[in-house]
């Protein structure tokens, strides 16, 4: 009871004054205040009015481009177009008013004022409609085709930057009243300072420049830069930074200008070329590499992917063999197959009829240099699956399967003794 007491109180209070003092005011005073209030009232209908209709211009524009993923910076923008709409109605209408009274020292005053309020209302709005304009374009890049392979988020911001700062030397120029080339020349006393504090932006916005040209790096892309310790996806290009998601979910930021200034490792080729590199050795053991008899060739003649081959090598050396009358008493004797050379016809038979082995692209399964550690047998060969768990899943099958199969070419995969193997090994000398 008491706050609704107080509240009709208030309202009785104010009824009094508005009309005890609407007694003391002249017919062309009212006439004034009606034209204000009507002016006030115009112009908020202009707003509401113009922002309704800008947005459904801008929606129907825009519809047929996306559908949903830019309806805020859409009411952003036409918030800010109906506000400028209506601060230029405000502006025409004032000096409407102002003509219809009597030219009196104070109303020069409150003229002055309120035009010069108004020219800084329009040049905060206008730099702000821009803001929003620039938000509504790069939305919509940035769902086009081209939008990762050309990133132009630092472009954009560069040139909000330039925005802000004109704005705010219209607005110093507004205020103290003075020409904007005025305070342009006296900025270029500043301009070493302005270089130094926009020292990161000028660098990052040349990189981005030549990022764009080169097309060295865009979003989407999983690059290498171990000083930075980024090993992932590009997630973002902006002015100044660079955003890489690495494999453990983790964020690294680059700046701009190291990706010109530096190296790094781009696998955006890995991924346009269709293949994904498997390059991966198997040590063999020297000592079980040896000479193929007749047992062996038997043997391996009943494995599939090398029995035509095994008869036709073995057509080929008997014929160089009964050419050269060599003596087969001792298998060193002419040419004989190994049992190694097999192994690696076999391997690459296999890597030939494997589904997921891209057959387009280098194809080697060949001898790198023996050293301590055995003889490297190299398998040098491309998955066409590029997808990183499809390709370990690949990599992984294949070794299995070439690993199981050596001893089949009475070979062995060179380990380093162990500790056991010593054991073992003086066990069974003590035994003899």
């Amino acid at each position: 009871m008491g706050r609704r007491h107080n509240r009709y109180s208030l309202f009785v209070f104010v009824f009094v004054f508005v009309f005890v003092e609407s007694m003391t005011v002249s017919t062309n005073q009212w006439i004034l205040i009606g034209l204000t209030c009507l002016g006030l009232i115009l112009i908020a209908a202009t707003y509401a009015i113009g922002r309704r209709l800008i947005y459904q211009a801008l929606f129907r524009l825009l519809d047929l481009v996306i559908k949903d993923e830019i309806e805020s910076e859409e009411r952003q923008l036409s918030n800010r177009l109906a506000l400028f709409l209506s601060i230029l109605c405000l502006s025409a209408y004032s000096n409407f008013l102002f003509k219809l009274v009597t030219s009196s020292p104070i109303q020069q005053i409150l003229e002055g004022i309120l035009d010069s309020t108004i020219d800084l209302v329009l040049i905060v709005c206008t730099g702000a409609t821009f803001f929003s304009l620039l938000n509504l374009t790069y939305k919509i890049y940035s769902f086009s085709p081209i939008a990762d392979e050309v990133p132009v988020k630092g472009v954009v911001q560069v040139i909000k930057i330039a925005v802000f700062f004109l704005t705010g030397l219209f607005v110093i120029a507004t205020i103290l009243q003075q020409k904007i080339a005025v305070l342009l020349s006296g900025l270029g006393a500043l301009s070493a300072v302005l270089m130094l504090i926009f020292k990161d932006s000028v660098l990052g916005f040349v990189a981005g420049l030549q990022l764009i040209a080169n097309r060295m790096v865009s979003k989407g892309d999983w690059i290498e830069m171990p000083k930075y310790g980024a090993d992932g996806d590009v997630v973002d290009i902006a002015l100044t930074t660079v955003k890489v998601q690495n494999w453990d979910k983790t964020i690294t930021t680059i700046p701009t200008y190291a990706l010109i200034s530096e190296s790094f490792k781009n696998w955006r080729g890995m991924k346009e070329s269709g293949g994904r590199r498997i390059k991966r050795t198997i040590n063999l053991d020297l000592s079980s590499i040896k000479f193929c008899d007749q047992k062996m060739l038997d043997q391996f003649s009943k494995i599939q992917y090398i029995a035509e081959y095994i008869q036709q090598k073995q057509k080929e050396v008997d014929q160089y063999n009964l050419a050269n009358e060599v003596d087969s008493v001792s298998l060193v004797n002419g040419r004989r197959l190994t049992n190694v050379g097999t192994f690696r016809a076999y391997a690459e038979s296999y890597l030939r009829n494997h589904p997921d082995i891209h057959q387009g692209m280098t194809f080697l399964v060949r001898h790198r240099q023996p050293t301590e550690h055995g003889l490297p047998i190299e398998l040098y060969v491309f998955s066409s699956d590029q997808v990183w768990a499809n390709y370990e899943s690949i990599q992984a099958d294949i070794f299995d399967h070439l690993l199981a199969v050596i001893p089949e070419f009475n070979l062995r995969v060179f380990q380093a003794p162990s500790s056991s193997d010593f054991r073992s090994f003086l066990s069974n000398q003590d035994q003899l």
